[in-house]
Parts: structure tokens; C-alpha cells; sequence
């Protein structure tokens, strides 16, 4: 069965995201390789990842990076902020194996076109797009994740800076409110994320993660928590022009003014010809919705 299986190589396998997809990877029956960094092989947080996966090589040299490539089917990136435009190594390696399927590049966010986020997160975006212009214009097949706010990250603290749990007494609530967010849980976008990969339906498409049960407004969201507690918390709404003060240099803050004011996640529909949603896609998937996510902290 696992010869049926696409043999997959992850870039930047023991971060955040990266994790998730590989155990993802590993769980669907594909045979699994990740290519770290020399400097990721002595960190002993990261042995756990490390030690279940062949290593093949490092990004930064490129005979292993061509030499890995050559041994797999589809490559995923989901390397870290630092690294993305390193990504255009990976590019001249799959040209040069010319044997690579598809590629991922990392994206795992907000939809890089039809997001526009002010600075600090405003050049990680441009560098984002650029890395999608060299795919398609190197004639790479490709999917990118369109995955939106990882629940970890957004969730997990209704958006609060500096909060480690969701607020009990009062909750800061950017902009009005009433734009619609989409939060999904890590390992439900790894599960996605590999479902897609030998899937044709996602060949050169953007795959939006999207469920229905995962879309709320802020306002909704915190009424969705008032409910689970049994209170009333209080509301302090945070103009815009206080928000975009305080964004230089907070990126996290950078993005949120574009989702939750901006309302960059759900303000446009997908376009069937570049686009495919993944609840859709694959209804048997049993996601993590936010109800349920909230419960964990109730």
C-alpha cells in the first residue's frame, strides 16, 4: 500500500507547522524524509522529529538538496519567516532533479494575493508572491495552502497580546468587529495539507482551507466564549488608527489589523478556476471545529 504513496521531502519539517505535516505525512502511509539545517540536528527539543525521519541534506548545500529531490515525488517548504527567500533554492533543485510532482511552497496563511498587510508582516508577503511568480513562471507544478490563523496562535487566547488563555474579565477587540476570521486546528491543516498532495483536483491550485464551522467574527467569537464561561467579559474596541501606531514591528499585531479589520480571509470568493476548498474536498475529514477547540480551556 505504501508503494502507492507518493514519497514526500519536507523543508523545514521540525517547526511549528512543519511538524504537524509530517506527522500527517507519515500517519497517510507516505514514505516521509525531511532535510534540516546542520544546526537543526543538535537541537534536542527537535530529536523526538528528527530521529523518527531519514534526514537527507541541508537547504544550504545544494549538491544534497539536488540529491534529495531526486529521491522523492513531492517537496514541501515550511520553512520559518527567515528562511522564505531561501525557498528559491529549492526551486533551482527541483529544476535541475526534474522529477519532482508538485510542490508546496511555505505558505500555510492568509492567501497571499488578496491579503494586504501593512509593516512589518507587508515584506514577508512580497516575498511570498514572489516565490509564487517563480514557480509558475519555472513551470513547477504546485499547491499552495491557503490555510488562514493557526488555532494555536490566535485561538488559543481570542487574539489577546501576551495572553497564554482565553480572557475572563475584559477582551481587546480590534476594529468593530464584525469582519469574519478563519481559525483552524494545526494538525487538521497537516491532514489537509496531504490529502492534497497526489491529488489532481489541486494540481497548480491554491487549496483554501475553509471549514464552515471555523469562520466566526471576533464579536462572535467572544460571544461563542461568554456562552462556554458563563459570563459577560467586557469589550474594548481598538480603532484602526491605534492599531496601525502600534504595528511597526509586531507582526502578529501587522496581520490581525489585516484579518480582523481588514477582513482579509473571507472578503473574496474562491475562484473555481485557481481554487478549491478543503472541507469540500474532503468531507470524511473530521476537523477540529472552533466550539470545540474552546472547550479545552473552558
Amino acid at each position: 500500500m505504501m508503494a502507492d504513496k507518493s514519497k514526500i521531502l519536507l523543508i523545514g519539517g521540525t517547526g511549528y507547522i512543519g511538524k504537524f505535516i509530517v506527522e500527517a505525512s507519515a500517519r497517510a502511509g507516505h514514505p516521509t524524509f525531511v532535510l534540516l539545517r546542520h544546526s537543526t540536528l543538535s537541537n534536542p527539543q527537535r530529536s523526538i522529529i528528527i530521529n523518527s525521519f531519514k534526514n537527507l541534506g541541508d537547504l544550504n548545500d545544494n549538491q544534497s538538496l539536488v540529491k534529495a529531490v531526486k529521491q522523492v515525488d513531492v517537496v514541501i517548504s515550511t520553512v520559518g519567516h527567515a528562511m522564505l527567500p531561501d525557498q528559491v533554492k529549492i526551486i533551482a533543485a527541483i529544476k535541475e532533479a526534474g522529477n519532482v510532482q508538485r510542490f508546496l511552497p511555505s505558505e500555510f496563511g492568509n492567501y497571499v494575493d488578496r491579503i494586504h498587510p501593512v509593516e512589518p508582516a507587508k515584506t514577508a508577503y512580497d516575498t511570498k508572491v514572489k516565490i509564487w511568480r517563480i514557480i509558475e513562471s519555472e513551470d513547477i507544478p504546485y499547491t499552495y495552502v491557503s490555510c488562514n490563523f493557526f488555532a494555536g496562535y490566535f485561538l488559543s487566547n481570542l487574539a489577546q497580546p501576551g495572553a497564554i488563555i482565553p480572557p475572563r474579565f475584559t477582551v481587546d477587540i480590534l476594529g468593530n468587529g464584525t469582519a469574519k476570521a478563519i481559525f483552524n486546528e494545526e494538525a487538521d491543516i497537516g491532514t489537509y495539507t496531504v490529502r492534497a498532495v497526489d491529488d489532481p483536483r489541486t494540481l497548480n491550485k491554491i487549496l483554501y482551507i475553509r471549514p464552515p464551522k471555523n469562520i466566526y467574527s471576533f464579536n462572535d467569537l467572544v460571544s461563542l466564549w461568554e456562552k462556554k464561561i458563563g459570563k459577560i467579559l467586557e469589550r474594548n474596541y481598538i480603532p484602526e488608527d491605534q492599531i496601525l501606531k502600534n504595528a511597526p514591528g509586531n507582526v502578529k499585531l501587522a496581520l490581525s489589523h489585516a484579518v480582523f479589520v481588514k477582513g482579509g480571509q473571507t472578503n473574496f470568493e474562491i475562484e473555481p478556476s485557481f481554487g478549491v476548498e478543503a472541507s469540500q474536498l474532503y468531507p470524511d475529514v473530521k476537523y477540529t471545529t472552533v466550539d470545540e477547540y474552546l472547550n479545552q480551556f473552558v
